[in-house]
């Protein structure tokens, strides 16, 4: 009952901030390619970087546009965090990740650094090319061996001493090969502390099990998502 009123309570949440007029977008140069930088309308609380999963390519063009990725779970949520008071940035594929963190801490801090299953990997391999955020979340990620084939954050920072505080968003019942949850707690184990973990359960699943519309991507679950990276990234 009790877990029941919490999630009617965080879809409640999730509506109201959802309502909120969307703010204005525009377009910013983040070394090799652009961005999408959206403000709040008062002073910002922070800022979040969200890194979509897939190929990345959101085509990012004039005034804030794009046309790629626009189902993936972060894209589809983004004017959730800015109504929650964060400016809110998606960098195309190939943008400077590092340039992009500079540009977020010179608006707000802290900046906080978001990656959804491929993401996740693009999130590592910033941090291992020397890009600093504060915090760092990672939802449906390619976290250890475990977690499936390819390259996975674990391997690609190759130790947890640059990790920052790290939170885990990942669904029970994933059912992608490349992010399945056994990957999960040896992820914990290996950031010795650095981690924390939040599983969801529930929601729709449909389609290819590695995409938006199922559990890898939160399909029904997303003021529950929002909700954890929100009360995160405020901390």
């Amino acid at each position: 009952m009790l877990r029941r009123r919490w999630m009617v309570a965080a879809t409640a949440a999730f509506v109201a901030i959802a309502a909120v007029p969307a703010a204005a977008d525009e377009t910013v140069q983040l070394g090799g390619a652009s961005g999408v930088l959206i403000r709040p309308a008062g002073k910002a609380r922070g800022s979040i970087i969200l890194l979509a999963g897939g190929d990345g390519m959101l085509n990012v063009g004039a005034n804030g546009s794009f046309t790629g990725l626009r189902g993936n779970q972060l894209v589809r949520t983004r004017q959730s965090y800015v109504s929650a008071g964060f400016a809110v940035l998606l960098p195309d594929r190939g943008a400077d990740l590092g340039t992009a963190v500079q540009t977020m801490a010179a608006i707000a801090r802290p900046v906080t650094m978001v990656g959804t299953s491929r993401g996740t990997q693009r999130a590592a391999e910033a941090i291992a090319a020397g890009a600093r955020p504060d915090k760092l979340v990672l939802t449906s990620g390619f976290l250890t061996p475990e977690s499936g084939p390819g390259p996975n954050v674990s391997q690609i920072l190759g130790s947890a001493g640059s990790l920052p505080r790290t939170l885990v968003v990942h669904h029970r019942h994933d059912g992608c090969r490349y992010t399945q949850p056994a990957g999960v707690e040896p992820f914990r184990a290996w950031a010795a502390g650095r981690v924390s973990v939040t599983w969801l359960d529930g929601g729709a699943d449909g389609g290819d099990p590695c995409q938006a519309a199922g559990h890898h991507g939160f399909a029904g679950l997303d003021g529950q998502v929002v909700s954890a990276v929100v009360g995160f990234a405020g901390r």
